[in-house]
């Protein structure tokens, strides 16, 4: 009943007219922010943190708290219609994209809008009912933990790849490559810079997701020589029931992933959509269809998406920890406000608390609105012939790239991985998998080191911990699930049996 009451209190702050036109704001902003191909909240936010001095204290929050989660509900629109992901939206490119080229455009983004809905409304469950309990989570693990956990990401590599398992490890291994480019985070020794010194801070993010994703899939379009654009026609944005149906288990199960894995530094919504999309391929009713434009594989990851989103704020409020670039931003703007999060915040400041959390379900209904009945109009720029709009995706392409370190270099590593990206395509590799490697690879290095330098260079550490130990139990299992699985289906094939003499 108390957290019923704190809601209910929360709401009254949340439902003024001033911070119902902050969350609006917020809302349509990020929306756009996710619209347009490489521009994100993290640049967003740090161009609009200056305006916060002259904004009261719970707008301002309420308004940067909706960019960053509105970021998350539109950057799939770009990814789905034009294969031109953000980071959190890599996932969506593989069903959602699929789908586009089926001609069900709006069923993918209906199921894009409804499961970010039901995403986040899981999440702010989880926020208000958890959040000063859950934050103390993150403390209980440590470096051997998180490394067991990046190793748990690894495995998804056989469901993330819609190609052969030995292509998709691959490029897996590809990715955790270009992740050791850059400066050790230890010794500081530059590593695989070839003295150039725009590679000392190693390669973005963006540059590998719009090169390998967006940039590429435009010079395949131009390469077929044929006029097309992203999506010709009517757009249908009402499913049918037995479509609809299919929405909320992959949705629900994303919800829940999302929102765990958003209270975990270094989890966030990027590892959450892969997490998600891996878990749907393994256990879906039809997990035979994702990876081939499929709603399941569009319901799932934007759940876990936008969860992750939300909950991403209980370390910050709870423990003030900021697990990622964005949540630091945050921080900022609270200590901007005079305002220490922290364990002490729900006490001292309980109207900026709840009233934050009942305005991200108040900015939930407003992203639905937004993202579902009004997205005709949002795409009504993208029913321009692709002569005419492939220039304007590249100029904001590299306005995207530039605004993330004001790098003309930037620019040029997206170009070449575009033509990167290209080549995969002819050779039919999915990219996917490399983004996995390029994610986790850095950080499982980290914590791998960090691990054995506080046991003294002893591996016992990574068993003896119950949760890394639990973790790398069930990976054993898993491989060993796998490859009697490999073994039982050769033998029903007859590729194993010995030829009759």
């Amino acid at each position: 009943m108390d957290v019923l009451h704190n809601l209910a209190f929360g709401f009254s702050h949340a439902l003024t007219l001033q911070n119902l036109m902050f969350c609006a704001l917020g809302c349509t902003v990020g929306t756009l922010v996710g619209l347009l191909p490489g521009l994100g909240p993290l640049a967003t936010i740090s161009l609009l943190l200056p305006l916060t001095y002259s904004i009261p204290t719970g707008g301002a929050l309420i308004m940067l708290a909706g960019i960053y989660y509105g970021a998350q509900y539109g950057d799939s629109v770009s990814a789905i219609t034009m294969k031109i992901p953000h980071a959190s939206s890599i996932v969506a490119c593989i069903d959602g994209y699929a789908m586009t080229l089926k001609g069900k455009t709006g069923l993918a983004l209906f199921t894009a809008g409804v499961s970010s809905f039901i995403g986040g409304t899981i999440a702010i469950v989880v926020l208000a009912w958890l959040a000063p309990v859950l934050g103390e989570v993150a403390f209980l693990f440590g470096p051997a933990d998180y490394c067991a956990m990046m190793m748990v990401g690894f495995v998804c590599v056989s469901f993330v790849t819609t190609g052969s398992l030995l292509n998709g490890l691959a490029m897996c291994l590809i990715g955790v490559l270009l992740g050791q480019i850059g400066t050790d985070v230890n010794s500081g020794t530059a590593r695989f810079t070839m003295d150039l010194p725009f590679l000392m801070d190693g390669v973005g993010i963006v540059s590998i997701a719009l090169g390998c994703f967006g940039i590429a899939e435009i010079t395949k379009n131009l390469d077929a020589r044929e006029e097309r654009s992203p999506f010709n026609g009517k757009i249908n944005l009402i499913p049918t029931w037995a479509e609809f149906k299919r929405i909320i288990p992959s949705a629900l199960r994303g919800g829940a992933i999302g929102s765990f894995l958003g209270i975990l530094p270094g989890g966030g919504p990027t590892i959450a959509q892969f997490a998600a999309y891996a878990i749907d391929k393994k256990v879906s009713k039809y997990k035979h269809e994702i990876g081939t434009g499929c709603i399941e594989g569009v319901a799932g990851q934007a759940a876990a998406d936008e969860a992750a989103a939300r909950t991403s704020f209980i370390p910050l409020m709870s423990i003030g920890i900021p697990e990622n670039a964005v949540m630091a931003l945050m921080m900022a703007a609270f200590v901007i406000k005079g305002i220490q999060p922290g364990p002490n915040m729900i006490a001292s400041h309980p109207d900026l608390f709840w009233g934050l959390v009942a305005s991200m379900w108040v900015g939930n209904v407003f992203l639905l609105v937004l993202n579902v009945p009004l997205v005709r109009y949002w795409l009504s720029v993208f029913k321009i012939p692709y002569s005419v709009l492939f220039p304007s995706i590249l100029f904001f392409c590299c306005i995207g790239t530039y605004s993330v370190n004001n790098s003309m270099e930037d620019i040029f590593i997206t170009a070449a991985f575009g033509f990167v990206g290209y080549m995969f395509m002819r050779l039919e590799l999915d990219a996917a998998p490399l983004m996995l490697g390029f994610i986790l690879g850095p950080m499982l290095e980290e914590n791998f080191r960090r691990s054995l330098l506080l046991s003294r260079g002893s591996f016992t550490m990574f068993f003896t911990r119950p949760i890394s130990g639990t973790l790398l139990a069930l990976i054993g299992v898993f491989v060993a699930w796998q490859v009697v699985a490999f073994v039982f289906h050769a033998r029903k094939r007859g590729v194993l049996q010995q030829p009759v003499a």
